[in-house]
């Protein structure tokens, strides 16, 4: 019946490119076609088992299954949430800081899963733990800020702008209700405990990642 999209930060603008969001972006969609052209056989292959990860094998998959999506709707709507809330915390920690956070948040966001759940035989992928992970950093280094979204209510939308403590805050509580499930598609699962744990990692590390200087190097 309704719904909402977070478009931008309509309060500030990154003084440099976003260019590390952008290449992950890139490398998402990149995965997703591989996807697309290896079907189930590539998304057994590099996505997240607990049970098998909990048994010492394949521990690489808790890096690569970041990357991966279970549908198009999951690759699209994960991508428009990273662009609306990245580029600022690129911005804000620098482009090498940035991408330290984002891999490690996004590792922090499985290991939060598989812990949760360690006998599970369910495939997880998602950018969603790493993308928590930057929400977190947001709404705590830009709480006040305004956010663009399109208000969707049937088939009308609109423009409207909210602040990124509600907005982001009313997300996380989503994701608290859903905590523990996992939601099946068409070739995986999408682990709502990721969140959550992507989500509080950000929140409590984005001000120790930030660069002091604001010299927006390593």
């Amino acid at each position: 019946m309704g719904g909402l999209v977070p478009l931008s930060d309509a309060s500030r603008r990154p003084v440099r490119i976003p260019l590390v969001t952008a290449f992950i972006i890139v490398i998402n969609i990149f995965v997703f076609v591989l996807e697309l052209s290896g079907v189930d056989a590539f998304v057994l292959r590099w996505s997240a088992i607990p049970a098998q990860i909990i048994s010492g094998h394949r521990w690489i998959t808790i890096l690569t299954a970041m990357f991966m999506h279970g549908s198009w709707s999951h690759i699209i709507g994960n991508m428009v949430f990273l662009w609306a809330f990245a580029p600022e915390i690129e911005d804000a920690m620098g482009r090498g800081r940035y991408l330290r956070f984002y891999l490690l948040g996004g590792i922090v966001a499985m290991l939060a899963q598989v812990i949760a759940d360690p006998h599970s035989t369910v495939p997880n992928l998602g950018a969603s733990g790493a993308i928590a992970a930057v929400m977190g950093a947001f709404i705590v280094t830009y709480p006040q800020d305004r956010i663009k979204v399109v208000l969707f209510i049937f088939i009308f939308g609109r423009i409207t702008f909210i602040p990124a403590v509600l907005l982001i805050g009313f997300w996380f509580l989503s994701q608290l209700i859903h905590a523990g499930a996992v939601a099946q598609t068409q070739t995986g699962g999408v682990a709502y405990l990721a969140h959550v744990g992507g989500f509080i990692f950000g929140a409590l590390t984005a001000h120790w990642f930030e660069s002091p200087l604001q010299t927006y190097d390593d």
